[in-house]
Parts: structure tokens; C-alpha cells; sequence
């Protein structure tokens, strides 16, 4: 389907023009293996389960997260084994894993890519840099990305709402022409609200500034400056917090998701609107230029190389656990912490 988005055309794929019982039948004699239990993988693999597909759980005995998809009802020795079986039996390996494990688990799972296999991401990352990952797939396979715009939490959520999550697509390599629309009935099977193409590069791209930027770097340090000045002004810290944090994800946000920027401009009274359309161009001047440094840094690999070298540490997981609990315990987040508890659904 052809869609106008702001003047210009894209062509996307919905759920009216290929439905769940036309995935179900591109997808009757393969089994999904979903490699990988942490953000994408309970989400993805709960939802092509309940829409009727064959899927598989490998996961690694004995951890945590073994034990999270058997608490899911994934049963071990028929729907659950570990990550050799899962790749052993499947016809399509989802390689779910953050892109740090998919580096150090790649020598056992392409033992497992044989012909006509399908190697399925959701994100480009380990591909896009596979020079940097050594993530080379056999050329006699399909490799192919569904990358849900959002968390696998949210993916699970709003597929119990009976809603779906947006999200894009693209081919790598087409070793059996029938890439394309594996991917789709994949994407439709996974619970995505309509599909958008685009390739692993522009993907991994648009997804690591989205992460450092607007969606949590940027985001972040916009709220943390607001919420300083503030304080230095002697506001309190719930003052500070409310007009900072919570008015704009529990008021502004819904609206402007609702219907965009200029419907919850106009749904704001008349002072807000003028002082937002006053400031708008100051910010926009402000940070363009570190979000084209930011792309820059991306396109250039620093950022997936910083990625790489800091999660092969092996004190990683202890210093980024230092490093979020300093957040955590900042004035801000702690005020968050006690505004949320004096939410009326929470009394």
C-alpha cells in the first residue's frame, strides 16, 4: 500500500492486505526458533505462539532466563532446549541475543545455517558491522530483519490490547526468493501494527541515534538541565519534577500521540502555546548540531565500536549497574520515584 507521510510516498505493508491466516500459510512448514530470552525474545516468541505458528525457545540451561520461558509455559524437551537443538530444528533461527552475546555465540549458531535456512534480526547491528561482529552468514540463506519500534514489553502489551507496534523491515540476502515474504508473514506473525522497508544500515543507523538521542540520551539530558534549573531557582524538588517529567508524560505525550504537535498545541492554553512556539526554534538551533555530530559518529562505526569494546569488558555489567544507580539515586529520579507512588492509581 502506498501511504503519503508528510508529502512524500512510502510504500507499507498492513495487516488488511496480508492477514494473519495468509502468514500462517507462508509460514505452515517452518519452525521458528527464537534464540535469545531477554528484550525481544518473550515478546516475539508469546505472540507467533498464540497466533498459531511452530515455535521453538533456545535458550541456555540453568539461568535466569531458562527459567523465565519456563515460567512463559515454554516446556522443556518440546518447545524449549538449548541453542544448538533450538538451531539444529529450526528452518528459521529469530537472532534474538543482545548484540554483544550475538558476537560471542555466532561460532555456535552458523554450524546450524544450512541451506534454505533463514537467519532472522531485529536489529542491523551485528550485520551492518559485521567486519567489527565477524557476523557473515552462508550465502545459501535468507537473511532478514523485522525491528519492532519499541520495547519487546510493549510489543506483548499492546498485542494483548488487541493493538500492534510498528515495524520495519528489509532483506540482506535472498538465497531462496522467498525472503520477502517470510519476512512479512514474520513481521505480521510477531504482532507488528503495519511494516515499513528499509535495509539493516539505515536501520541500525536510525536506531542507535533514535537510543542516544530523542528517545533516551537527548530525552534524559533535556529533562535533567530543565529540572537543575529549577532547583538552582528554588523551586522544590516536586515543583520541579511535576513540570519537568511528570506533566509531560502523563498529560502532553498521550496528545500529541493522539493526534500530533499542533492538536496538543492548540488543546494547550493560549500562554503555552506562544512560549512553545517562541522556544521551539532556539532548542531546534541549539541541538541540530549535536544530533548531525551524533549521525556522523554513527555512520562512521565509533559508536558501534564503543558498544563492542565496553560490553566485552568483563566488568561490564558491574560498571554499567554503578552507572545506573547513580541515576537512580539522583535527586530527580528519586523525587520520580515518590511522585509515582502519589499517583491516584497507586492509592
Amino acid at each position: 500500500m502506498i501511504m503519503n507521510f508528510g508529502g512524500v510516498e512510502e510504500n507499507v505493508i498492513t495487516r488488511e492486505e496480508f492477514p494473519l491466516e495468509k502468514a500462517r500459510e507462508v509460514l505452515k512448514n517452518e519452525i521458528i526458533a527464537i534464540i535469545g530470552y531477554g528484550v525481544q525474545g518473550p515478546g516475539q516468541s508469546l505472540n507467533l505462539r498464540d497466533n498459531g505458528f511452530n515455535v521453538i525457545v533456545g535458550q541456555r540451561k540453568g539461568g535466569k532466563t531458562w527459567e523465565k520461558a519456563v515460567a512463559d509455559g515454554w516446556v522443556p524437551g518440546e518447545t524449549l532446549f538449548d541453542i544448538e537443538e533450538a538451531c539444529n530444528r529450526a528452518t528459521i533461527i529469530q537472532y534474538l541475543l543482545s548484540d554483544a552475546a550475538q558476537i560471542e555465540v555466532w561460532p555456535r549458531i552458523k554450524p546450524f545455517l544450512t541451506k534454505g535456512k533463514a537467519l532472522y534480526f531485529s536489529h542491523g547491528f551485528g550485520i551492518t558491522f559485521k567486519e567489527r561482529t565477524g557476523i557473515i552468514p552462508p550465502q545459501d540463506v535468507d537473511v532478514i530483519l523485522v525491528a519492532p519500534k519499541g520495547s519487546g514489553t510493549s510489543l506483548r502489551r499492546m498485542f494483548m490490547e488487541g493493538r500492534g507496534l510498528n515495524s520495519s523491515y528489509a532483506i540482506f540476502q535472498d538465497a531462496t526468493e522467498h525472503a520477502k515474504e517470510r519476512v512479512i508473514a514474520l513481521g505480521i506473525g510477531i504482532g507488528s501494527g503495519y511494516l515499513f522497508e528499509t535495509d539493516f544500515k539505515r536501520e541500525v543507523y536510525s536506531d542507535l541515534t533514535g537510543e542516544r538521542g530523542t528517545l533516551m540520551g537527548a530525552i534524559q539530558g533535556l529533562l535533567l538541565a530543565q529540572y537543575e534549573v529549577l532547583r538552582e531557582n528554588g523551586h522544590s524538588p516536586s515543583e520541579a519534577f511535576n513540570e519537568t517529567v511528570e506533566e509531560l508524560t502523563q498529560s502532553l505525550m498521550p496528545l500529541f500521540a493522539e493526534k500530533g504537535m499542533d492538536w496538543m498545541y492548540a488543546n494547550c492554553s493560549t500562554t503555552a502555546q506562544r512560549g512553545a512556539l517562541d522556544w521551539m526554534g532556539p532548542f531546534h538551533d541549539a541541538t541540530k548540531p549535536v544530533f548531525r555530530k551524533l549521525y556522523g559518529e554513527v555512520v562512521a562505526g565509533n559508536e558501534a565500536q564503543r558498544s563492542i569494546d565496553s560490553n566485552s569488558q568483563p566488568d561490564y555489567r558491574e560498571k554499567l549497574d554503578q552507572e545506573l544507580k547513580a541515576l537512580r539515586e539522583s535527586e530527580m529520579w528519586r523525587t520520580g520515584a515518590v511522585v509515582r507512588k502519589l499517583r491516584p492509581e497507586n492509592n
